[in-house]
């Protein structure tokens, strides 16, 4: 019984440690974004850090993985689609807006992917059906949380600062903050876009290569030889390599390390045992641990548009997450008794 309790409770744990450590690079990232230190180089070191420690843990346990040209080339693209654009994306965006806010697109991203999916047949979608009308629900409530963060900044809740009596000095930094906010929400869909496209990438590459810490290993590998060449053809300035202060060593250290390397090998074993649903059911626990991270360590503000915007994604991302996994239980369903109909017929 205490055997069955701990197997149980494993993934939870595993997947609450994972949010909380994901939470605490997205927190330290912002805080030397905002100290000016550039978004290739942060990029840069840290898939070389992933690549460096991973590459060990896929000779040990893959020794037997062989690769070809064509998987090069696959697992290339995998990298400057799924890491260095995304990233970079998501670093600008974050730069420019707040990390709770970062985080609460980061949730619309499995609804991206869906609607991706459909036009290439990966996905279906019964109107018949209850899994069917959920996962269309679910969408279409993502979608509109989505436009809301973007459109709607609304007043500031629990964290809000002295404003003064609007006049010709406050109005200017008013518009200035909320364009910049706008910006902002247009790099984090882009971000959220590319990202849900590399998973569709990403499964005709499982497919061919099936070792999740090789081609992570190689993947990043690559994405840290794009954002230096990236780096070194926008910048050209080799100041922008020098790490300056304890705080950017440890955050680069400690993002490459345990963001891209531990967390993603927690994450693929928790796939492995509970499927990728039950994984995906745990994104909004990076929201949560942000928001007090951020309120408590950077002292941003969270803005009632902010809040409703979040709730309705949550709520859509959990809709179509919910009308997945009845459509599987549907499909096994159906596989049980085909299989015994062919067992009483022979």
């Amino acid at each position: 019984m205490l055997f069955n309790f701990h197997e149980l409770w494993k993934p939870v744990m595993v997947m609450i440690i994972v949010n909380l450590a994901l939470s605490i690079v997205n927190v330290f990232l912002k805080k030397i974004l905002n100290g000016g230190m550039d978004h290739l180089t942060i990029l840069t070191y840290r898939q070389a850090i992933a690549s460096i420690f991973l590459a060990p843990i896929a000779c040990i346990f893959e020794r037997e993985s062989k690769i070809d040209g064509h998987t090069i080339c696959l697992l290339f693209f995998s990298a400057l689609v799924g890491v260095t654009l995304t990233q970079y994306l998501y670093l600008v965006g974050l730069e420019y807006t707040s990390a709770t806010f970062s985080c609460a697109f980061l949730n619309t991203v499995p609804v991206f992917t869906f609607i991706m999916a459909l036009p290439f047949g990966m996905e279906k979608v019964s109107m018949k059906s209850k899994s069917g009308k959920a996962k269309v629900l679910g969408t279409f409530v993502c979608i509109g949380g989505a436009l809301l963060l973007i459109l709607y900044k609304g007043m500031p809740l629990i964290n809000p600062q002295s404003h003064p009596v609007a006049n010709k000095v406050t109005i200017p930094a008013s518009a200035s903050s909320l364009k910049k906010w706008i910006i902002g929400s247009i790099f984090l869909i882009a971000c959220c876009l590319f990202w849900s496209s590399w998973f569709l990438i990403q499964e005709r590459v499982g497919k061919k290569y099936p070792y999740q810490y090789s081609s992570t290993a190689i993947l990043s590998f690559f994405a840290a030889i794009q954002s230096a060449i990236l780096n070194l053809i926008i910048h050209r300035n080799n100041a922008k390599w020098i790490l300056k202060g304890k705080l950017q060593i440890m955050t680069i250290i400690y993002s490459g390390l345990v963001g891209s390397g531990l967390c993603y090998v927690a994450m693929a074993w928790c796939v492995k045992q509970k499927g990728p649903v039950f994984t995906a059911a745990f994104t909004p626990l990076l929201q949560m641990f942000v928001a007090v991270l951020d309120l408590c360590i950077l002292q941003e503000e969270i803005y009632l548009g902010s809040v409703v915007g979040s709730v309705l994604v949550i709520s859509g991302m959990y809709m179509l997450l919910w009308g997945k996994s009845k459509e599987r239980e549907q499909c096994g369903l159906k596989d049980i008794q085909e299989s015994q109909k062919d067992e009483e017929c022979h």
